[in-house]
């Protein structure tokens, strides 16, 4: 907005779901997502006879995170996947200590929700014990008040009132901690694009805010948020 006098970005919050629906709805001019466009989201578009972009503008490394007091460190897939659809209960079945696990997750209408379900859970379900959180801000703050709780977020959103974990996808050989490092080259298995999406009829208002995003300055800026530039 310094940059262009003339322009207004109000911006929302509330998950990829309801950017990419209210997209098609016409209130928004640019959907964020952490997920792609799902097919009966494209074809409501198609149906609608709206054209769309998408672009990525930006990578994540989505985080799994406990409380600084939990002697775990370190967790392969599968273990994510037993804790996440309630079959591993309490931290000592992981090398932790004789205590509870409190499940935090983001409410279904997030994409980063979607996102650990299909490439952490393998599509499983979640445990009815998980407490589903509307934002991102929410999950790290019941994490650090909570001994037994864990989380996952965004890149940006770890900080030290948690601990990241070491995750591994090839059964406990290697664990790789997430960084802007280990997204960058893809070390890190849980590494997600992050993307827009605007109708192509929208261009002409949209381009420069794309633009600016996919510059030298804007992917500045993602790096500084915590995020992962795509270069």
């Amino acid at each position: 907005m310094k940059k262009n006098a003339n322009a207004s970005i109000t911006v929302i919050g509330g998950g990829s779901g309801v950017g990419i629906a209210a997209l098609i709805s016409g209130t928004t001019d640019v959907a964020m997502a952490s997920r792609k466009m799902k097919m009966d989201e494209k074809l409501k578009l198609q149906d609608a006879g709206k054209a769309f972009k998408e672009v990525v503008f930006a990578n994540d490394a989505l985080s799994v995170v406990v409380n600084p007091a939990n002697k775990v460190s370190k967790l392969t897939r599968e273990q994510l996947e037993g804790i996440y659809t309630g079959k591993i209960k309490n931290w000592k079945e992981v090398g932790g200590d004789d205590m509870t696990i409190v499940l935090y997750s983001r409410e279904s209408s997030s994409g980063t929700y979607e996102f650990f379900k299909e490439h952490v859970l393998m599509n499983k379900n979640y445990a009815s014990t998980a407490l589903l959180m509307p934002a991102t801000g929410a999950i790290i703050q019941s994490v650090s008040q909570t001994k037994g709780a864990i989380g996952y977020v965004g890149l940006a959103y770890v900080e030290k009132t948690v601990k990241a974990l070491n995750v591994s996808y090839d059964k406990g050989k290697t664990y790789v901690v997430p960084s802007v490092e280990t997204a960058k080259n893809k070390t890190y298995p849980i590494t997600r694009p992050l993307q827009l999406y605007y109708l192509i009829s929208n261009e002409k208002l949209v381009s420069p805010y794309v633009n600016y995003l996919l510059s030298a300055e804007g992917q500045k800026t993602v790096l500084d948020e915590g995020y992962v530039p795509l270069k």
